[in-house]
């Protein structure tokens, strides 16, 4: 990855390109913004360290979403959990909305991160790989070292789980209204 070019420049890149992904994958993992920031600095010093065996057997980002689950996982192993919900950025609209659209749609999608982040481990990190991040079912099963087809089945179980609880609190709040 650094022949020929200025480590330090390509460390650079790779924090600004991929910073906000491997901050938000470390997130969603954890539940703990603090646990996030730890990860992020360690997966970025593990980076630094070993970019020069990077080869490109995979994608840049398949890489240091592979080292920054490792990282969590190890945090995970001592570390207390507690329930937060995900805003990321990338779901924030262009356009300006009325205060009331936006306040819906702001709530909706915090009711979905909300059901998301209940998931199981397992089922929420293939959903939060395949949709927020659209990696490919190959990547995925890669950097998971799962079977293309346990990721499908943890994906579709995932989504299945998340819609039967939309359609659980639309059904609700109908029989209420």
């Amino acid at each position: 990855m650094t022949e020929g070019m200025d480590k330090r420049a390509i460390f650079d890149e790779l924090m600004m390109t991929y910073g906000k992904d491997v901050w938000n994958y470390a997130y969603f993992m954890t539940k703990r913004r603090d646990l996030a920031d730890d990860i992020v600095q360690d997966v970025f010093l593990k980076v630094y360290g070993h970019m020069d065996i990077f080869h490109g057997g995979t994608s840049v980002k398949s890489w240091l979403l592979t080292i920054t689950r490792n990282t969590a996982l190890d945090y995970l192993k001592t570390a207390w959990i507690r329930r937060v919900q995900l805003f990321p950025d990338r779901f924030r609209t262009e356009t300006h909305l009325s205060a009331e659209n936006e306040w819906f749609g702001n709530e909706e999608k915090r009711r979905i991160w909300k059901l998301v982040l209940e998931l199981p481990r397992k089922q929420r990190e293939v959903l939060l790989l395949a949709t927020h991040y659209q990696m490919p079912m190959k990547e995925i099963s890669d950097l998971l070292g799962l079977s293309e087809g346990t990721v499908k089945s943890r994906l579709y179980r995932a989504r299945q789980a998340v819609g039967k609880q939309l359609a659980d609190g639309v059904s609700e709040r109908s029989e209420r209204t």
